[in-house]
């Protein structure tokens, strides 16, 4: 009998840690087809840094390197320079990235450093409770604005693809979300897109996939998922923001 469908190859055999569900498993799962598929494996270096992926190491099955919170940009930068001939990708969540690492990914994008992010936005903090994020909604529930973000104390929340997408550096852009399979085939389609730019040498590549967090939004995964389509996608549109035509 022909198999169909299987675990791939670079993910362990491993049970996810994730709360249920959460969609880092199905990103996951994604990033290790598309290693498999452009036979990756032997020469990846995973740039994992603080947040609800940190122990990402236990499912990715390859060479990994833990980095400080934000710093994954910084840490890929170092590691893509000296071993050229790897690959190298960031996993990162919006509580790390799009926060205490906003300087981190900034710089990075401007120097055009030949590295590959995978940027997890579930406009909340995960791991460490349910804070709110730079991502968070206006007047999203969170521990830190139980009444609803308000704009005129904590400010609106980012759009990294559209603030990358006026550096120079940068090579490709995208957001896309999991919510669906539909989004869940195109989120795969755009990661590979984002790891053949590194491989062709072309620079820094980003791919920004919405994610449910429904243990911190306090919702059943099935009302999770229609806050993804519904109120994120109406705040972060979907789409390519930056592609390797027109850049050459």
């Amino acid at each position: 009998m022909a198999v169909v469908f299987e675990r791939p190859k670079s993910l362990k055999e491993t049970k996810f840690h994730y709360c249920p569900g959460c969609h880092h498993g199905i990103i996951h799962r994604l990033v290790a087809e598309v290693i498999d598929e452009l036979k990756l494996q032997e020469k990846t270096i995973a740039i994992l840094p603080v947040g609800c992926a940190v122990l990402g190491y236990e499912y990715f099955d390859v060479d990994c390197i833990e980095a400080a919170h934000g710093r994954a940009p910084a840490v890929a930068t170092g590691v893509k320079r000296c071993r050229p001939e790897t690959f190298v990708f960031t996993y990162q969540g919006d509580g790390d990235l799009a926060s205490i690492g906003t300087a981190e990914i900034i710089h990075a994008a401007a120097r055009g450093e030949n590295i590959s992010v995978i940027y997890v936005n579930n406009a909340i903090y995960g791991m460490t409770g349910g804070q709110m994020a730079p991502t968070t909604l206006l007047g999203q529930k969170t521990t830190t604005s139980p009444q609803g973000r308000k704009a005129e104390l904590t400010g609106y929340p980012l759009r990294v693809c559209e603030m990358l997408a006026t550096l120079q550096g940068v090579t490709y852009l995208e957001r896309t979300s999991v919510h669906d399979p539909k989004h869940v085939r195109k989120t795969k389609k755009a990661i590979k897109e984002a790891f053949q730019v590194q491989l062709a040498g072309k620079g820094f590549a980003l791919v920004e996939v919405l994610s449910a967090c429904p243990t911190n939004w306090r919702m059943s995964p099935e009302r999770a998922l229609d806050f993804v389509k519904n109120q994120m996608i109406n705040y972060y549109p979907l789409g390519v923001f930056k592609s390797l035509e027109e850049v050459e």
